[in-house]
């Protein structure tokens, strides 16, 4: 963030709280014509501090309100086996969220399903039958006290 100047910051902390900002708001917003402020913000996307825009769903509305938080630890800790997980973690379309994480469990995942019933189809037909899996524990969320979205940008 060092190279980044005041103006790039308060880009990043207005995009990242409204992605939908047109550019003549935006560069109105940061005292810029349109021009610079366009260029300012291709230069923040190429360089990949800025990743994708996305439209954030509300989960219930799209039948996945049954939220689990679950850690996993692994058979063994090579990197076949760590690598392979990776790979499978990444094409289950129920998993939103996967961390390697230290401590006693080897992954953090955020799954989101229906219900608890589909969960557990979730954890029998695919979690399950990963060769790599070692111990599964599963938590279900209650409800969620906080869900930050944007990033601290320090300096704006």
């Amino acid at each position: 963030m060092s190279d980044l100047d005041q103006t790039d910051r308060k880009i990043l902390k207005i995009l990242q709280g409204n992605a939908r900002i047109t550019n003549k708001e935006l560069s109105s917003q940061l005292g810029l014509s349109p021009p610079p402020t366009l260029e300012r913000v291709k230069k923040l996307e190429n360089a990949g501090y800025i990743k994708g825009y996305v439209a954030l769903l509300d989960p219930e509305k799209i039948d996945l309100g049954a939220v689990m938080m679950v850690s996993v630890t692994l058979h063994q800790h090579s990197q076949e086996s760590i690598e392979e997980f990776h790979n499978a973690v990444a094409s289950l379309e129920e998993v939103m969220e996967c961390y390697h994480v230290t401590g006693e469990d080897d992954f953090l995942l955020k799954v989101v399903c229906k219900d608890i019933k589909e969960y557990e189809t979730f954890v029998r037909t695919k979690l399950a039958k990963l060769n790599s899996l070692g111990k599964i524990k599963s938590s279900v969320v209650l409800s969620t006290v906080k869900m930050q979205r944007e990033y601290p940008i320090n300096g704006v």
